[in-house]
């Protein structure tokens, strides 16, 4: 029980998340989440059973000392711990439902720098927990002794290593591609971000018959996600120029993240990969109820060419767990972020960017086109985002100034733009997106509203 953390919440928007050794990324707090964890597990768990839990994380340095500090508290209540070593984040889901797991956990930070680190946490059936058994978790870490649930010697939990995971991922990702496809004479280059994907994206692609060069896929502990990997498309870019590729594709640290590039270099990002598979999945009868779930963030051009295709288009908030909880309750099978997030539920239950890349190269093949044809979809309207870091997180309305700004600003667009800003779930940023017909005049307007969120914030 830690009352000192009281006034700090240990879940965001997608799990755990800080800096390694800080608050809430610090062993004892593991230790306790590990414990809180076990204890509800072994309260859901039938009579006479033990509940297994699959443990999987990323490249980071700090990825075995919270690995070792959560095993610790699990064990100590008498569940039962696989250790899968490096996965991706969508391969721990799978291996969670692969090994009939109670639940499978992902030590990742995503895309943040190595000395961040985070935890996330999937159930049985692969899809991330609901807000309530967060809330609960919490709830145990801060506010109750768990000592009393420590299980007797005798029923300690035990732990072991499955070699084999890296084996079954790399056949169940390849299983969603079409049999009668081959990747045979398509030149990739592939970017792993020196982050968890750096062993199984390779023999994915390669194995399916692709030509692969690999960048950023020596991993140190310190460089995933360093310069590289989705959130640095120039790198991808001046790569796929440099080998004269066919395609490229960029992954971030957990590998739930897509970006691609298009053989003269240009990006195919999130929102372009959903317009085409939407596109496609329409013509062929297989885009579930005609309906694409994306978030606020997607770019207009993205609605406006699906409207014109008579496919709906459910707008939420930003999060693939967001996005995954309204495809369920749609019964859609299509849905992401324009951040690169793709969620084909047909194949899996989270983000996973070597399914998404495989989907789109079965389009290539499928008609022929290469990757800029495929990309000319989607027409962009003018965008800008802007993030700032900010020192608290103040109620936008209580801001001086700011309500009257955001009015002047949506009444100059005259209906024919948007802006949308949000503090981040996981970082202290304010997130500012403007978007309308003129680029020069939704710059101006985005730096406003950033100049006066850096005055009053930060």
């Amino acid at each position: 029980m830690y009352k000192q953390t009281n006034n700090f919440k240990l879940f965001g928007t997608d799990g755990i998340r800080g800096v390694a050794n800080q608050y809430p990324m610090q062993p004892h707090i593991i230790v306790e989440l590990g414990k809180a964890m076990g204890t509800i597990l072994s309260q859901q768990a039938p009579p006479h059973t033990v509940p297994k839990v699959v443990i999987g994380r990323d490249t980071r340095l700090s990825g075995a000392m919270i690995e070792m500090a959560l095993t610790a508290g699990l064990l100590a209540t008498g569940v039962e711990v696989l250790l899968i070593g490096v996965l991706p984040t969508p391969g721990i889901s799978f291996i969670t439902r692969n090994m009939r797991a109670s639940a499978g956990v992902v030590i990742s930070a995503s895309h943040n720098p190595f000395y961040d680190n985070g935890i996330k946490i999937f159930g049985s059936n692969g899809f991330k927990i609901s807000d309530e058994t967060e809330a609960e978790i919490e709830r145990m870490v801060k506010e109750e002794n768990l000592r009393p649930y420590l299980v007797q010697r005798e029923r300690i939990g035990k732990s072991s290593r499955i070699e084999d995971t890296n084996g079954r991922y790399i056949v169940y990702v390849k299983r969603t591609f079409p049999l009668e496809y081959k990747l045979d004479g398509v030149r990739i280059v592939l970017d792993t971000a020196n982050g968890a994907a750096y062993k199984v994206a390779p023999a994915i692609f390669s194995e399916l018959g692709a030509e692969v060069i690999q960048i950023d896929n020596t991993p140190d502990g310190t460089n995933i996600n360093a310069e590289c990997g989705a959130l640095f498309p120039h790198v991808i870019s001046d790569a796929v120029r440099t080998y004269r590729a066919d395609v490229g594709i960029s992954l971030d640290g957990d590998a739930d993240r897509l970006l691609m590039v298009d053989e003269n270099g240009d990006v195919v990002n999130g929102d372009h990969l959903l317009g085409i598979s939407a596109f496609h999945m329409k013509k062929k009868g297989r885009l579930r109820n005609n309906t694409l779930v994306v978030t606020h963030m997607s770019n207009y051009g993205l609605e406006k060419k699906m409207l014109e295709n008579d496919i709906n288009v459910v707008r939420v908030d930003v999060g693939d767990r967001v996005v995954v909880e309204e495809m369920r309750r749609l019964n859609a099978n299509l849905g992401g972020e324009q951040s690169g997030h793709i969620i084909h539920l047909d194949h899996t239950t989270t983000g996973d960017g070597c399914i998404a890349a495989l989907c789109t190269l079965g389009l290539m093949i499928e008609t022929g086109q290469k990757m800029s044809e495929l990309n000319r979809l989607v027409e962009d309207v003018p965008q800008k985002q802007i993030n700032v870091r900010v020192g608290n997180k103040t109620g936008f309305d209580q801001i001086k100034g700011y309500p009257e700004l955001i009015q002047r600003i949506e009444s100059e667009l005259s209906g024919q733009g948007r802006v949308l800003v949000r503090y981040s779930g996981t970082e202290p940023l304010v997130r500012i997106l403007v978007e309308g017909n003129d680029q020069y005049q939704i710059d101006q307007f985005a730096e406003e509203i950033a100049d006066l969120l850096r005055k009053e914030l930060c």
